[in-house]
Formats: structure tokens, C-alpha cells, sequence
């Protein structure tokens, strides 16, 4: 299989984050969350690539669900799909039967791909299912829950669920958003999903993505060091 440069040095990392926090065991059956979007585009590309050289045996489903919004280009994903050769499912979802963005949120539609994502894997024996959150993602959210919850927490790389029945993993836990759209970019797929959520320019991730980017400007390190402060507690500085 030919990659690129940007492929194998993802992968690298991705490897690294599965070893690290053990995500991936010999006969995994494995859903991969594909929203469409350029990030579940690079897990499910870089996922493909590794099945091809892993010294496991890891089944993998593309899983996409369609909320059936005017504009989602869900034929051409099925396309992209097709191309790959990778088995896969789009589970429609009755998103409002007159849709109005404007009564929604992203923990609704987030809730909701999550629970469909649940019953596919539980119906098919799935026991892991693959999220594309990156390194981004999860610095954004330890940032959240300080400014909106009061709490220290984020997403955890590797998270058992119902009595480690279901095992969400995030493989690109070490990767940033940046290197992602360069992928993207370099592997023709950052075009499929030009659909853009009416909401996204007011939400509360967007906001915190932009203090972050401005802080970057001065501490180019600042993403490094808030995803690794959750591994450097300082407890006799605790309340």
C-alpha cells in the first residue's frame, strides 16, 4: 500500500497512543465513528493503513449517522466508503421532522450519535468503538469543564462502558488538529463534508479554541502542556 509522508508519521503516533494506553487487542471488532468530517476521515484512512501491517487480527466497521440534514453529502461518503473496500453502515437518524438547528446543540447531536453508536455495536458484537477526537479535542474539553462544570476531567484516551461490554478509544489522542487538515489536504478528503453546522461559530468549543490559538501565539507549547498537566498534578497544591 502507498502512503505519504503525513500517513506514516500519524500512524507513528497513533501506534504509539494505542500501546500506550493498550486499545487494541487480537480479534477486536472495532467501530470506527465516521462522521464525515476531515478528522473521522484521518482515523478511519490511518486505521486502514495499520490493519495492513499490524501483527493482530482487528475487524473494522465504518459507521455513519445520518441525521438526514439538507446539505450532508451522505453519497459521496457512501462513495468514499465503496473506494476504501471497507465494510460499512449508515444508520439514519429521525434528526426533527422539520429540522431546526436552532433547537439543538452539540450535546444533543453528540448524545445521539453516541446512543446509535451503542445499539449498532451492541446488535452486531462490537466491543470497541474508535472516536476521532485529537489532541485538540481534548485539551479544549479540560478547559470546558474548568470554565463551565468547576471540575478537572477531559476525554480519556481508552473508557470501558457498561461493565467493559463497549470500549470507546480515541487513537488520535496525540495528534493535533493542524497535522490532521494537512492529511486531509494531502489525501484529497477535506472536501467530501463541506457542510457546516449553523451553530458552530457560537459554541463554547469554538470560543475556547480561540483563546487557545491566541495563547499559542505567545507559548507555542501551551496544547503540549494543558494535555499533559493532567499527568502532573501537584497535590499539596490542591484545595
Amino acid at each position: 500500500m502507498s502512503v505519504s509522508n503525513i500517513v506514516v508519521s500519524i500512524s507513528k503516533r497513533m501506534g504509539k497512543a494505542i500501546a500506550d494506553y493498550d486499545m487494541l487487542q487480537d480479534n477486536d471488532k472495532v467501530i470506527i465513528a465516521v462522521s464525515g468530517g476531515k478528522d473521522s476521515l484521518a482515523l478511519l484512512n490511518v486505521m486502514l493503513y495499520r490493519q495492513s501491517f499490524i501483527p493482530i487480527n482487528v475487524e473494522l466497521l465504518a459507521v455513519h449517522i445520518d441525521y438526514g440534514l439538507p446539505g450532508f453529502p451522505t453519497k459521496r461518503l457512501i462513495e468514499y466508503f465503496q473506494e476504501k473496500k471497507i465494510k460499512y453502515i449508515v444508520e439514519k437518524i429521525d434528526f426533527l421532522k422539520e429540522p431546526n438547528m436552532e433547537n439543538t446543540n452539540c450535546f444533543w447531536c453528540s448524545w445521539n450519535r453516541r446512543k446509535a453508536l451503542f445499539e449498532i455495536a451492541a446488535k452486531l458484537g462490537f466491543n470497541k468503538i474508535a472516536l476521532a477526537h485529537h489532541m485538540d479535542d481534548i485539551v479544549e474539553t479540560i478547559l470546558l469543564n474548568m470554565f463551565f462544570n468547576a471540575e478537572i476531567g477531559a476525554m480519556k484516551p481508552k473508557q470501558e462502558l457498561f461493565g467493559g461490554k463497549i470500549t470507546i478509544i480515541r487513537p488520535l489522542a496525540y495528534e493535533t488538529e493542524e497535522q490532521i487538515m494537512r492529511m486531509a489536504q494531502k489525501e484529497g478528503f477535506d472536501k467530501i463534508d463541506e457542510f457546516d453546522c449553523p451553530n458552530k461559530s457560537s459554541s463554547k468549543r469554538e470560543m475556547v479554541k480561540r483563546i487557545i490559538s491566541d495563547i499559542g501565539k505567545i507559548n507555542p507549547a501551551v496544547k503540549i502542556n494543558i494535555f499533559r498537566s493532567l499527568k502532573n498534578i501537584k497535590e499539596d497544591y490542591l484545595l
